[in-house]
């Protein structure tokens, strides 16, 4: 009787290995992000005075963040695009871990998806810090998935040219840094808030 073996994706690189756990891991945990969010939101929705679990204080405050124009960006709340999106990341890497091999145009969709995804995610930060004033947990779980998808998307796309090899010996210095800028604006914009608590 003979048994079933898996195929090993052969001629594979590392950065294709990283990929496709990011797009399971990363796009799971964005799911899931999304998913409770828009139970929130629902859940708000129908009870006006409804405290939503992730808003913890003045700073931290989801509700003050689901009840703003900018929550609904593109006409449908913004849970709902992310609920769409990482559910087709993780599928993206559930294919990719059975061995799929994607065609250039599978690759740049995904490009496409990510930088949309990121570029919306730093718009939210920034209406975040300066025009709603504050910040909601949930979607900073999705603001720290976001980045590293569209980083690591864009490296596996330019791993082929010079300034993608360029890039990816400094990947994780680029990806700490932007994380690390994100953090000093929160920390500077809600200094006041912070200084309170020490």
């Amino acid at each position: 009787m003979s048994t079933a073996r898996a195929t090993p994706v052969t001629g594979e690189s590392s950065l294709e290995r990283v990929v496709r756990w990011l797009y399971l891991v990363g796009g799971g945990i964005g799911l899931l992000a999304s998913f409770v969010l828009m139970v929130e939101k629902v859940a708000l929705l129908e009870d006006a005075s409804y405290v939503p679990t992730c808003s913890l204080n003045p700073v931290l405050s989801c509700g003050s963040v689901m009840t703003t124009p900018q929550a609904a960006a593109f006409g449908v709340p913004n849970p709902l695009l992310g609920i769409a999106g990482f559910a087709m990341l993780v599928t993206a890497g559930g294919a990719l871990a059975s061995g799929f091999r994607p065609p250039r145009w599978f690759w740049l969709a995904l490009q496409a998806g990510t930088t949309f995804g990121v570029l919306f995610v730093h718009w939210l930060i920034w209406q975040s810090l300066y025009t709603i004033g504050a910040l909601c947990p949930y979607c900073m779980v999705v603001w720290a998935v976001t980045i590293p998808l569209f980083w690591y998307t864009t490296l596996h796309n330019l791993s082929h040219r010079p300034v993608g090899a360029l890039l990816a010996r400094y990947h994780s210095f680029v990806l700490t840094l932007w994380f690390v800028v994100i953090i000093a604006l929160i920390g500077v914009r809600f200094w006041d808030y912070w200084s309170t608590l020490v």
